[in-house]
């Protein structure tokens, strides 16, 4: 079952018993009193924004969703009245513009499903206009994850991730019985990920009078609206907007394989790859790559397309598993028996998911599972890999400094231009 089938089937079953509605204080300051509730605003309602999160968060019974934001007028009005149907009230309206709903002072979180170039824009103003902040993964460039990593420690906000890997058993385990030395000494890291279609390239259409595009495009390189570029699978093929299987995929096995390799609070120190964009596509970001990491410890990390896997191989066995969430595969599944001592366990302990874990942080002033830093350093592993296709050749990289040492062309690849003229649509 692919990932994304598998959350929604899991994610599917809303309780049908209608919640009753109460009265929320405008802003709530600092900590949020466990007995209120948090309200929330969604921009995004599609796939994953909808099936994912929006569900999810309606099967928690200690937030309110004010508002639904999308740039499809049919989506964000269906998506109104199945939050309506479900709470018993007209409470939650449907927004047009993200923008309105960040100026709302009866919101007190947001929640961001967008395309991946809208991440670090929308979370910073979400920031400036004083939220608190759940928002998907990834980033779209080192540079501006750099940047939210920032705003959010100087604020001393509450930014979440939406990323569920540390609260997965299946890499939760894993990733313990490696830190814990079950493998004995960790040599080498496998790690497969989805190869993703080549989509054709379209003429240019008139856009949809249910789509305001401006804001869809935001601050991406202007470009015509052609009929498949809105859909999820097309768009991540699309440099402009995402990074392709390896910034999406690779945001949840890489994290595990950082994780295992006590790296996930600094990176990799060289890489190495290559990748091959379909021609005559719209994809302009590698379908099929092979890239190697080095990390300082000596331990490599391959990442290839083709087929979804894991695996962690150490000087007495290795453990692993395939497909998303697959059964535990080893050299000796007692391996992944072994039970820890919580007092000296290497690897904190499980947490619950991500939209859970999200609504407690709020309420306990405690860090979220995935923090804004921990997005950028595993974010910018990927990058370094992506940046490395791109040249066609081995780069250094320090993850302390966040830059490729005494190399420009590559230096200059950690950012990209943006538009402001979006700001007017």
């Amino acid at each position: 079952m692919k990932r994304r089938t598998f959350l929604r089937s899991g994610l599917a079953g809303i309780v049908g018993t209608a919640l009753a509605p109460q009265i929320v204080p405008s802003r709530l300051l600092g900590q949020t009193a466990p007995s209120r509730k948090v309200t929330l605003g969604f921009i995004g309602v599609g796939t994953h924004g909808l099936g994912v999160n929006l569900r999810s968060f309606l099967q928690q019974d200690d937030c309110e969703v004010l508002a639904v934001c999308d740039v499809f007028r049919s989506r964000r009005e269906q998506v109104r009245d199945e939050v309506r149907r479900h709470t018993g009230t007209s409470t939650c309206v449907a927004v047009a513009d993200f923008r309105d709903v960040l100026g709302r002072s009866d919101i007190d979180a947001v929640v961001i499903s967008t395309p991946d170039h809208w991440h670090v824009t929308m979370a910073l103003m979400a920031l400036e206009a004083g939220k608190k902040v759940f928002c998907e993964k990834p980033t779209l460039t080192i540079a501006e994850g750099r940047q939210l990593a920032d705003a959010v420690a100087r604020r001393q906000a509450l930014f979440a991730v939406g990323l569920e890997d540390r609260a997965v058993i299946h890499y939760h385990r894993l990733a313990e019985a490696v830190r814990n030395g079950a493998i004995g000494h960790l040599q080498r890291i496998q790690v497969g990920l989805p190869e993703k279609p080549a989509f054709p390239q379209e003429a240019p259409a008139a856009v949809p009078g249910d789509l305001n595009f401006e804001l869809w495009l935001g601050p991406a390189p202007r470009r015509e609206y052609t009929p498949s570029l809105t859909d999820a699978q097309v768009w991540r093929q699309v440099r402009d907007f995402s990074g392709g299987s390896l910034t999406d995929w690779g945001a949840h096995l890489v994290d595990t394989a950082q994780v295992a390799n006590f790296s996930e609070t600094s990176g990799p120190v060289a890489v190495e790859g290559t990748g091959v964009i379909p021609p005559g596509s719209i994809n302009t970001v590698p379908q099929r790559y092979h890239l190697t990491y080095t990390y300082a410890n000596g331990v490599t990390l391959e990442v290839t397309s083709g087929r979804t896997f894991i695996r962690f191989e150490g000087t007495q066995g290795w453990v692993g598993n395939t497909g998303w969430s697959g059964p535990f595969e080893a050299s000796d599944l007692e391996l992944l028996r072994r039970k820890y001592d919580p007092a000296t366990n290497k690897l904190w302990p499980l947490r619950p998911r991500e939209q859970r874990d999200f609504l407690d942080c709020i309420k306990n002033g405690q860090p979220p599972l995935y923090t804004a830093e921990a997005l950028q350093r595993l974010s910018t592993t990927l990058h370094v890999g992506a940046i490395a296709m791109e040249l066609g050749r081995p780069l250094k990289w320090d993850p302390v400094k966040e830059e490729f040492p005494g190399d420009a062309a590559a230096n200059a690849l950690r950012s990209r231009p943006t538009r402001d003229d979006w700001k007017r649509a």
